[in-house]
């Protein structure tokens, strides 16, 4: 089973559509899941994980834990809050940690694709994908792929953002009277490089599943 994970706040945003697309595209049986509503607090520090590496805090994530740990591989998507993973991805990350006591490493070798969402594209200065990359190499995770999709900034719906000097709109198109629909971000399904990367990430991922079988 190949495991996708959406950490967008948004049930249906870009995060969702691409990680599906993953999942679309695999050769195997797979499960979705979207953070979008769930409860899940940071680490507490609470020691609770020591002896049998399950975290003893009753959340949503205990669920998602086991999940994590029977699917063959994961496909994480996650939103760029100021360069950094949105909090709800960072939660489930940081309580990643319960699968590492006493070496064994419960995530070890497991294939992970990660992908972050945002409106910058330069994917060498990529705070967000760095971070989460570090993560997968602490858990001794086999990363497959990692890219860069593009987001639906808010400045384009928040109301404000043809008069804000400092907004997206104002950078990408001046001062406008209206955002006219040609000056609209692409949606995902529009995002031809977009797709090409995951319809890529997913062959990896068949590959290197035919191979382990």
């Amino acid at each position: 089973m190949i495991l996708g994970i959406s950490g967008s706040a948004r049930i249906n945003g870009i995060t969702s559509h691409a990680v599906k697309e993953i999942l679309s595209k695999v050769n195997d049986e797979t499960a979705y899941i979207s953070l979008s509503g769930k409860k899940i607090s940071g680490c507490i520090s609470c020691l609770g994980c020591i002896d049998d590496n399950r975290c003893v805090v009753q959340d949503d994530f205990p669920a998602i834990a086991d999940q994590m740990l029977e699917a063959e591989a994961i496909v994480l998507g996650v939103p760029n809050y100021y360069d950094m993973p949105n909090a709800l991805t960072h939660c489930l990350l940081e309580r990643c940690f319960c699968f590492r006591h006493q070496g064994k490493f419960l995530l070890k070798d497991k294939p992970i694709v990660i992908l972050s969402t945002g409106y910058s594209q330069d994917i060498e200065k990529s705070q967000t994908l760095k971070l989460v990359s570090q993560f997968a190499r602490s858990n001794q995770m086999k990363v497959v792929s990692n890219f860069l999709v593009g987001a639906f900034s808010q400045c384009y719906s928040c109301g404000a953002g043809e008069t804000c000097l400092v907004g997206n709109i104002v950078k990408d198109n001046g001062l406008v009277e209206a955002v006219l629909p040609e000056m609209l971000p692409p949606t995902f399904d529009q995002q031809e490089g977009s797709l090409l990367k995951c319809h890529e990430a997913a062959e990896r991922l068949n590959q290197l599943l035919e191979i382990k079988i």
